[in-house]
């Protein structure tokens, strides 16, 4: 189904540069650049120094096999999967495949630019080993790159690690990712100084918590047909703006496809700042945060044809997250279904299954008031049923939320009436559309709240 017009950016228009802010002469080439015919395509593209966007598209790539036997690099650690990777990376690009076999990490696979991870189905399995928490015997300044433990046991060079702690002029701790790289008794090496001040008297402590697999700042990243196992049970939380089984910083097109990330104490597959991400074909279960989270500021993503399973939340828009699509997916007992917020806005949510929430099945957050909550949204074609207790409210529209279009969705109560209400509009709601929706089962369909 076509997206209504309202809710697409505005193509390839471009706005033309001040003539005052730049040179003349470029001034003047810009204008004749608009004004000429467009260039001619590439039909022969060849691989040229530099060239970054045209490239022939080879039979064969690059690809290094890792596995517990019968691989180019033998072994089950993340240490031999980061070898791969860092060689294929370092020759501009590849496939680091994954064989069969149960993987233990004691740190995170840290994916690199251009490289592909793919593993052979279910039949690979990356599983977090237990966390180990104790606190600092030392104090730490934000320039030091070392750290001194209470107690050093379970702690070995190589481990990822989280550091927190709590200085008295703030409301939330501050979080440190690193590795420990050296060692000498109790006192070890980091890789990075820690740009943080770590003081016993914010109650400093030191964890072997990381996401399974992360990256940074990359671009042209793709993860691949794999588990990934947070070990739930024996796991600290570490919540999704730092980790995740699947966890992205400030990255660019991005593919996570035919992936089940299950048991993480904290989110499953969580993305900050991150452009361009499709996540398809996924399963995401049973983990104690976030299903599925398009973070802050992340724009276009599409999250199509997954699987999101009793989680607290199933797929979570964060801050800022623009011209998304959400596709064909089942999201089933999940606390909530789908949360929407703080400026997301021009996204479209269709299609989708979302069943037996525990307590809201589409909740759109009331954040700051109006200028901070998400708008122009269209919520369409939906099948949403069995939300909540005998109070539930299935489709709750809070706070100064506008121009929200909900349109042909069914919205169904089977276990009986009682006190449900089946779409709830705040008295702060304007613009909110109405259209064609199939509202069966409730004592309320639409309450208007005054």
């Amino acid at each position: 189904m076509a997206t209504p017009t309202k809710f697409l950016p505005r193509g390839n228009r471009r706005a033309r540069p001040a003539l005052q802010l730049v040179p003349v002469w470029l001034a003047a080439a810009c204008l004749a650049s608009a004004a000429a015919a467009e260039r001619p395509p590439v039909t022969r593209p060849r691989a040229t120094s530099g060239d970054s966007v045209v490239e022939p598209d080879w039979s064969q790539r690059l690809t290094v096999s890792v596995g517990p036997t019968e691989a180019d690099l033998i072994g089950t650690s993340a240490r031999t999967i980061q070898a791969a990777l860092d060689y294929v990376a370092r020759l501009g690009g590849g496939t680091v495949r994954i064989q069969p076999g149960t993987y233990r990490l004691r740190n995170a696979i840290y994916l690199q630019s251009h490289v592909r991870l793919l593993g052979s189905g279910p039949e690979t399995v990356l599983v977090k080993e237990p966390s180990t928490t104790t606190k600092l015997a030392e104090d730490s300044d934000w320039y030091d790159q070392e750290i001194t433990l209470a107690d050093p046991a379970g702690f070995e060079i190589g481990d990822g690690i989280c550091l927190r702690a709590r200085a008295s002029s703030k409301t939330s701790d501050d979080i440190t990712k690193r590795t420990l790289i050296a060692r000498t008794g109790n006192r070890f090496k980091l890789d990075r100084p820690l740009r943080e001040n770590f003081w016993r008297n914010g109650d400093a402590t030191v964890s072997t918590l990381f996401p399974l697999v992360t990256g940074e700042f990359i671009t042209d990243i793709a993860v691949e047909n794999l588990v990934l196992d947070g070990n739930r049970a024996n796991n600290a939380l570490l919540d999704g703006n730092y980790a995740g089984c699947i966890w992205l910083q400030d990255c660019s097109r991005a593919l996570i496809r035919g992936v089940t990330a299950r048991n993480y104490n904290g989110d499953g597959i969580s993305w900050q700042v991150c452009h361009d991400v499709t996540v398809e074909g996924c399963v995401s279960e049973n983990n104690a945060q976030l299903g599925l989270h398009p973070g802050s500021g992340s724009q276009r993503p599409v999250i199509r044809n997954n699987r999101v399973v009793g989680n607290d939340i199933g797929l979570f828009f964060c801050w800022g997250v623009k011209y998304g699509l959400a596709e064909q997916n089942v999201l089933e007992n999940n606390r909530v279904g789908v949360s929407v917020g703080h400026r997301d806005t021009d996204n479209l949510i269709t299609h989708n299954q979302i069943l037996g929430s525990s307590e809201v099945g589409v909740l759109f957050r009331p954040e700051g008031g109006k200028d901070f909550a998400g708008h122009r949204n269209c919520l369409e074609e939906n099948h949403i049923v069995n939300t909540g207790g005998t109070n539930s409210v299935a489709v709750d529209i809070q706070g100064g939320t506008e121009s929200i279009i909900l349109r042909g969705n069914r919205i169904e109560e089977t276990r009986g009436a009682a006190g449900r209400t089946g779409v709830r509009l705040s008295a702060e709601t304007k613009d909110i559309q109405l259209d064609a929706n199939h509202i069966n089962g409730f004592a309320t369909e639409v309450q208007q709240l005054k």
